[in-house]
């Protein structure tokens, strides 16, 4: 169902189809009516619609904090 997902920059999100490098999860870099996402295996970036996106989001995770 899309929208039941709450997209911020830095979350790390799993797609439906793998980039061609074999990575399925990409970080956002920037979130509006386009997202900027980055292949967490190659760094390649992209420009994606966010209607596209919320479709295909298969998962999303929050990036993990080290707090010292």
């Amino acid at each position: 169902m899309p929208g039941q997902w709450v997209y911020e920059v830095g979350d790390i999100v799993k797609l439906k189809k793998p980039h061609p490098c074999g990575s399925n999860e990409w970080e956002i870099l920037r979130v509006g009516a386009d997202f900027r996402l980055k292949c967490m295996g190659c760094s390649h970036q992209v420009m994606v619609a966010r209607k596209l996106v919320e479709k295909n989001t298969r998962g999303l995770r929050k990036p993990e904090q080290n707090n010292l």
